[in-house]
This record gives C-alpha cells, structure tokens and sequence, in this order.
C-alpha cells in the first residue's frame, strides 16, 4: 500500500490487490475519517436545511446540517451536535442516532452517521473559515421530502436522511 496524497480531511492511497482473475490490480481510494449528518426538527412538520455553496461542484446547493469526523477521539453523537450549533445555530436537546451509510464505498471508505436532532434550543452559529453557509432555513418537512424526489435537494447525504426518516416515520406510524 502506498499514500499518494496526505490533506488535512483525507489520504488518497494506492493498493494492489488481487481480482477474481486471480491477476494483480491496482486501485486507488481515498480513506475518509468518516461524517455526520443531521436532520434537525424545530417541530414534528418542518426540518432545517442550509443553502451552502460547495466548490467541489461548483454550485449552491440544499443541505441538512453536517461535518467531517475531524476532531481524533470525538464521537459522532458530540460532532453531531457541535455541527448542528455551528452551522445551524441550534442545540439539540434530543439526539437520536438514525442510521449509518458509506456514499461511496468503491472509491472512500467515508462512513456517515445520520441522527435526527429534536427539542431545538438557541444556540451560537460559529461558521468554519471555509464554510460558505448563506442560508438556514425552517422548511415544511413535506417540501424537503419533494425537493429530494424532485432534484431540487442533489446532496446524498441529504437524501437518505431524509428518506429513511420519512420511511421509520410511516412504519411507526
């Protein structure tokens, strides 16, 4: 194994391994320290989301509060509610763990651990020096859940929140 590329948030790593073919091959993937997102409930009808702009894709996009995995040792319980004040403003005084996905997985070994975040109190935003947040917003649960099937909402993370709350939700009723 080989490490190409050593940045603040990830490594891009270079491995041989071997295929089906019983042949060498080589890939390349990025290891990830892993993120949280989290669906944030002022009431059980709306949701918060962010207007942020993301580089990476050169656009403005819709998204639920989120972050990296950055701070060695933190549980995604405390990152989770540190991103929500940060970035959202909020406190959570209910944290429940949601679900847990890899975006990715043929490319990063990024895990993202989802929670929902209710019994919203005040908080202090504290934006990051990169970040680029020019929006939060209280949306209608219902809009969020047509933005996602309409591709108004792009982000995955986002979407799957989003879905498999709306599915837990219908279950239980």
């Amino acid at each position: 194994m080989e490490t190409l590329l050593k940045c603040r948030k990830f490594e891009v790593r270079r491995e041989v391994v071997t295929g089906t073919d019983g042949a060498s091959h080589t890939r390349e993937y990025v290891i990830h320290p892993g993120a949280v997102v989290v669906l944030a409930l002022p009431d059980a009808d709306h949701c918060l989301m962010l207007r942020q702009l993301r580089p990476a894709i050169g656009q403005e996009i819709w998204e639920l509060p989120a972050g990296t995995l950055d701070i060695a040792g933190e549980p995604p319980e405390v990152a989770a509610s540190r991103e929500l004040e940060e970035e959202a403003g909020v406190r959570a005084g209910k944290l429940t763990r949601l679900c847990e996905f890899y975006p990715s997985p043929g490319i990063m070994s990024e895990k993202i651990v989802a929670f929902v975040a209710e019994d919203l109190q005040p908080g202090r935003q504290a934006l990051g020096p990169t970040e680029q947040i020019h929006e939060v917003k209280r949306l209608p649960i219902v809009d969020a859940m047509k933005m996602a099937m309409d591709g108004r909402i792009v982000d995955a993370k986002t979407m799957i929140t989003l879905m498999v709350w709306d599915a837990q939700r219908r279950r239980n009723g």
